[in-house]
């Protein structure tokens, strides 16, 4: 009610004024005739706005509450879209904390393996080396074994004839000996 009483106190200051003693306020209202209609045209004026606030309170009313409600479920949509948008953002953080995490458990993996590769490596090449080794010698034997007979075979067919020396074994092993030490 506070209201309504402002705006009519608004319109009723300007009339007062104007309703005083001054001469030439006198002469106009004379001369066009309105000292007379002042107080029906405002109450014309406060019934026009009283029935445009009747008219238009409602309407405006709802329009204004179905406005605000519109408003506040757009508010809400928002805030729903931000909070998915928030679960995403952490859901999307876990699977990259989680992502470090693998990288780096099949680094490792990688480093490992790399390691059991290399001793695997190593040990074929140690084992393959011993073979070569192996074999080796076993060709400087074979190769020992035959410089020996040709070299017995070339001392007896170069020292010994059958015409010079009857021969039995024990001769013969004595001779070998010592051409072969």
């Amino acid at each position: 009610m506070g209201k309504y009483l402002k705006i009519a106190i608004l319109f009723a200051i300007p009339a007062l004024l104007l309703a005083g003693e001054n001469e030439a306020a006198q002469k106009y209202f004379e001369i066009t005739g309105r000292h007379t209609d002042l107080v029906p045209r405002i109450f014309n004026f406060i019934v026009l706005v009283g029935l445009l606030v009747y008219l238009l309170k409602e309407p405006l009313g709802n329009m204004l509450k179905g406005r605000s409600e519109s408003i506040a479920s757009e508010l809400k949509e928002i805030e729903a879209k931000r909070q998915a948008a928030k679960d995403e953002k952490i859901k999307a953080e876990q699977e990259l904390e989680s992502a470090k995490a693998k990288a780096k458990e099949i680094l490792d993996d990688a480093k490992k393996e790399l390691e059991l590769i290399k001793a695997n490596i190593k040990k074929h090449t140690e084992q393959e080396l011993a073979s070569l080794e192996k074999i080796f010698n076993d060709k400087c034997e074979v190769e020992e074994r035959k410089m020996v007979r040709e070299t017995t075979k070339a001392v007896l067919s170069e020292s010994i004839s059958v015409d010079d020396i009857p021969l039995n074994a024990e001769k013969i092993v004595n001779i070998v000996t010592k051409e072969v030490a």
